[in-house]
């Protein structure tokens, strides 16, 4: 459905809110190996595609609000990350969503009640259990409705 660094950056977004939001209120140090994986910097230093597509997902996260952040640590990592009150309302409030709703239905495994939680729990639900693009959709849906 979508191009693969679409469905990626998608992924890459939901991890590091993930991250923020289980460590909220406490700012933290959110390094892209953690999301992307491990990274061999070539002999000049230079990260490979992916790596720097993770970091660009975070500055990303920023530019658009959901997060906030001191600095950064090469373009390895955010300091000081911390969500903002838009992203945190994003992931945090109640998945009342038939769109989220119909995107579980889709699913293999279904699951109870989750749309009575936090949409979080929605987001770690697909990440598990769906595939890419059920999280890309999710991550979408969530994107365009905090504007």
């Amino acid at each position: 459905m979508f191009d693969m660094h679409i469905e990626e950056f998608f992924k890459d977004c939901s991890k590091a809110l993930l991250m923020l939001y289980q460590n909220f209120p406490k700012k933290m140090t959110v390094f892209v190996e953690d999301i992307s994986g491990p990274d061999q910097p070539d002999e000049y230093g230079v990260h490979n595609d992916r790596f720097m597509s993770t970091f660009g997902a975070l500055i990303w996260l920023a530019d658009e609000g959901y997060v906030q952040f001191e600095t950064t640590i090469r373009q390895e990592a955010i300091d000081q990350a911390i969500l903002t009150s838009k992203g945190l309302h994003m992931i945090a409030c109640v998945a009342y969503d038939d769109y989220l709703q119909g995107l579980l239905e889709t699913m293999a495994t279904k699951p109870a009640g989750l749309l009575a939680q936090p949409r979080i729990e929605v987001l770690k639900h697909i990440s598990k259990h769906g595939t890419s693009s059920q999280l890309a959709l999710a991550m979408q849906h969530l994107l365009k409705g905090s504007h």
